[in-house]
């Protein structure tokens, strides 16, 4: 069964789709305004649409890790500009604070304190940092927008200037630098800091595009260069293979040590197979199946078991200038507030699902994967909001929790990385129906 908060979506929502019935949700959701996404002056974006009711989650600021998710699927759907738009802001705002990446590239042990590393959550409209204490030891996002950067690259949507391939060049520097294959960060989800394979494979799959510039453009690769340090595809190419080696000894798994961090099941895994691409298809096929059978929910995706951000009656237990703030230090107070079942669902997976089986029908031509496919696509779609939603419906939460008995959307909504994510479904499904009606 597919719960829909929306009850108009009734009307459109099918089994299976056939194009024009397809295009019946596409026009439903584009008259709603479910894709409409505000960029800022820089081109980014926030992480959500405020108002003066939830400007206290901070989701007016710009994370590196969603922007390059939503740049990403308007770059998948042919948005181009906007893809180079956001790629383009985001080295501005690396050069204005490059000296975080030189600082640790020359002591290693300033990476110890994790807002002297370069900060993944910023103001977006100066292109400045916060002066908050924040998790900023987010390797993943570092790698992002390396894979990023350099996928636009490839496909000849930027062509960098001397001063962008040095900056390019400090990232593999600093990645050897933290020795990220074995850094204990806070990634996807800026909580306690673990050894954690959703970064590792993130900072690979950023070393990998840059390895393959390298080969394929020998003019960047000489650009390569900063204080003397010659980056080399040797350098890089050994590198990559630290993480590889990395994931090997980790996955499935999200983290194996210490033991009190061990975490067997974590959803940011489901980015390692799309659209990072870095995991082999034995390991992909763990990774769904580990999140559909121990993550799922009726309402959405658990990020992992015992996940405490928006637990039961949050509002409730929490002040407003509590909920959304750095616990990576200490998660035990906020850990009190959940129990084995209770936690969050969020939106930004099902999407993901319903493309990665898409991709699979497309390799194999199995119908079964274009059934869940769909199934996967009308999750997402069930989880917009209805018209009993406070900031109204069509809008795409961050999240499900359960609160005064019931499972409702949480402030940070709409969130812009599951708008993109839907996009991104539905364009998939898309290509699916234009190859099943071909055949």
């Amino acid at each position: 069964m597919i719960i829909v908060h929306n009850e108009k979506l009734l009307d459109v929502i099918r089994n299976s789709y056939t194009k024009d019935s397809l295009q019946s949700v596409v026009s439903l959701l584009e008259e709603r305004g479910v894709f409409v996404f505000r960029p800022l002056s820089t081109h980014l974006f926030p992480a959500a649409e405020v108002n003066n009711e939830t400007q206290y989650t901070g989701y007016k600021h710009v994370w590196i890790r969603d922007n390059i998710h939503v740049a990403h699927a308007h770059f998948v759907i042919g948005q181009f500009d906007v893809a180079k738009n956001v790629a383009n802001s985001l080295m501005q705002y690396f050069k204005k604070n490059q000296r975080r990446f030189e600082d640790i590239i020359r002591d290693p042990d300033c990476a110890n304190n994790v807002m002297d590393r370069p900060h993944i959550r910023f103001d977006g409209t100066t292109l400045m940092e916060i002066d908050e204490k924040w998790s900023h030891a987010q390797n993943d996002a570092l790698g992002y927008f390396l894979w990023f950067y350099c996928q636009l690259i490839k496909n000849s949507q930027i062509t960098p200037e001397v001063e962008d391939c040095r900056l390019l060049a400090l990232f593999p520097l600093y990645f050897q630098a933290i020795k990220y294959w074995n850094d204990a960060d806070s990634g996807h989800w800026e909580e306690e800091r673990k050894i954690e394979a959703s970064s590792i494979g993130a900072v690979k799959a950023g070393l990998d595009a840059l390895l393959e510039i390298t080969m394929n453009f020998p003019e960047i690769q000489k650009l390569l260069v900063y204080n003397n340090h010659i980056v080399s595809p040797g350098l890089i190419a050994t590198l990559a293979e630290h993480g590889q080696s990395a994931l090997r000894d980790i996955l499935p798994w999200e983290c194996i040590k210490p033991p009190v961090k061990q975490r067997r099941y974590d959803a940011a895994l489901l980015f390692l197979v799309y659209p990072l691409g870095v995991v082999n298809e034995e390991i992909s096929d763990q990774i769904i199946c580990d999140v559909t059978q121990h993550l799922q929910g009726d309402h959405g995706v658990r990020r992992y078991v015992g996940d405490s951000f928006w637990a039961p009656d949050y509002k409730s237990k929490l002040a407003p200038e509590k909920r959304t703030v750095d616990v990576s230090d200490d998660m035990s107070s906020r850990n009190r507030l959940v129990g084995e079942g209770q936690e969050a669902q969020w939106c930004i997976f099902d999407s993901i699902l319903s493309v990665i089986f898409g991709l699979k029908f497309g390799r194999t031509g199995d119908e079964d994967y274009l059934q869940k496919q769909t199934w996967y696509l009308n999750r997402a779609l069930g989880q917009l909001t209805g018209s009993d939603c406070v900031v109204g419906e069509f809008r795409c939460p961050e999240l499900y929790y359960f609160e005064m008995g019931k499972y409702t959307p949480n402030d940070s909504t709409p969130l812009l990385w599951a708008q993109a994510n839907l996009m991104l479904a539905l364009n998939e499904m898309k290509i699916s129906l234009d190859r099943n009606w071909a055949t």
